[in-house]
């Protein structure tokens, strides 16, 4: 038995992309007429107009550029907010389809076992959760390196066992999650330190919020990456830390862990 389910994205309570609605921007992209692409999904003309009117009265940004007329039915185009939407709505299906295929896996139906869904719902307390694509991976007689890219350009490396490689099925251009807890970061705003840990993301604080005895530390790599940590705050005031100034976070390899 397998698990399957079709997408729909809402706003306002309302469906704001559904699946069919998709393929009818992918064929107005190809096409460029609302014509031909309502012929392609299929559905009616004016089933064609209704979607992308509901479409575009519940964006706050148009996503079909239209002009009616003509032979043809009009010249009918994306507009660039469209395309992201499509692209977005494309990386949600896929992440739906591939949590599908791992729960289908996962889940004996003979048995019922309910502590399998347990597990793959459950809430990971780490602090930093990074996504990253892997580019490399270099294996050893036990463990493996894998090295992931992430947004900000920083190439972070973790350590885990050639197991782990296989149990995840690792391969070149996964998209994977790097975590680790904030107590296992460290700062320094000495970036040119020499230290065996093979992670020093260089970055600004963002965010300090202070304690009796630990500071919560929030660093901002850029694109959207960020890494908390977790020190004392006499390691904060003893490093003159503040908001806006430069740092570098320090992580073992061997203190991340891999999610896929």
């Amino acid at each position: 038995m397998e698990f399957s389910s079709n997408l729909t994205l809402g706003i306002l309570n309302e469906p704001f992309l559904l699946e069919k609605r998709i393929r009818l921007l992918n064929a107005i992209d190809q096409y460029g007429s609302i014509l031909k692409a309502a012929k392609n999904v299929p559905m009616s003309y004016k089933a064609a107009w209704d979607s992308i009117d509901a479409m575009n009265n519940l964006s706050p940004q148009p996503i079909v550029n239209r002009s009616t007329g003509g032979k043809n039915g009009g010249g009918t185009s994306l507009t660039e907010y469209g395309k992201k939407v499509v692209d977005l709505y494309t990386l949600f299906k896929s992440e739906q389809e591939r949590f599908l295929q791992t729960l289908s896996k996962e889940i004996n139906f003979n048995h019922l076992e309910l502590e399998s869904i347990r597990r793959l719902s459950m809430t990971i307390s780490a602090r930093n959760q990074i996504s990253g694509t892997v580019e490399h991976i270099e294996r050893g007689k036990v463990n493996a390196s894998v090295f992931i890219k992430l947004k900000s350009g920083y190439t972070l490396v973790s350590i885990i066992t050639n197991h782990a490689v296989e149990a995840l099925d690792l391969a070149l251009g996964n998209r994977v999650s790097a975590i680790f807890k904030s107590n296992n970061v460290l700062i320094t705003t000495d970036s040119a330190l020499n230290i065996s840990a093979r992670n020093k993301f260089i970055g600004t604080i963002a965010e300090i919020t202070q304690g009796a005895i630990n500071a919560s530390i929030k660093m901002d790599l850029g694109n959207g990456d960020t890494v908390s940590s977790t020190i004392t705050t006499d390691a904060l005031l003893a490093l003159g830390l503040q908001k806006g100034v430069e740092a570098c976070a320090i992580v073992k390899a061997s203190d991340i862990m891999i999610g896929k």
